[in-house]
């Protein structure tokens, strides 16, 4: 399986989150653990999964990713998992901390970008502390990769 981009060669993508950062703009990153079930593992290997609407909040003192769509696999029978359960993520108190007050105070968005393994083989999960665009927000980015598709293709025709 490919690597996954801008992350070393032995980590491998299982969920990306394209659209998040065209509908947000993104403050910071932090990469958590994410507790899983053993169907889930195998399902996320699988590379079938979506996280294109899921978030990140806190509830009773942790954090959970909601929302995020790992499918069932098929082998486990009657032993499979919840497909869109809440999904506890696995960081440091003072960064939880962070996040946390950074939501509460600032009203930002904890929207996750992808889940990769890493060279031990355990689910990542990299989260972007987030502020939501506005429409014009969205065109001007719009706009700007447009300009750049242009840009590159008028000097590849030239060299």
């Amino acid at each position: 399986m490919a690597a996954a981009k801008g992350h070393a060669p032995g980590n491998r993508l299982a969920a990306d989150n394209r659209k998040a950062r065209f509908n947000y703009e993104i403050i910071d990153t932090v990469e958590a653990g994410i507790a899983l079930e053993g169907t889930e593992v195998k399902s996320l290997r699988a590379g079938r999964s979506n996280i294109a609407d899921s978030y990140a909040a806190e509830h009773g003192g942790e954090l959970y990713l909601y929302n995020a769509y790992i499918p069932e696999y098929l082998q486990a029978n009657r032993f499979n998992h919840e497909t869109r359960r809440p999904r506890k993520l696995l960081l440091h108190k003072r960064e939880l901390n962070k996040l946390a007050g950074a939501v509460a105070r600032d009203g930002m968005t904890l929207v996750p970008l992808k889940i990769y393994f890493n060279d031990q083989g355990r689910a990542k999960v990299e989260l972007a502390l987030g502020r939501g665009k506005k429409l014009h927000d969205k065109r001007e980015s719009d706009k700007e990769r447009t300009w750049n598709r242009e840009k590159a293709r008028l000097l590849r025709d030239r060299g």
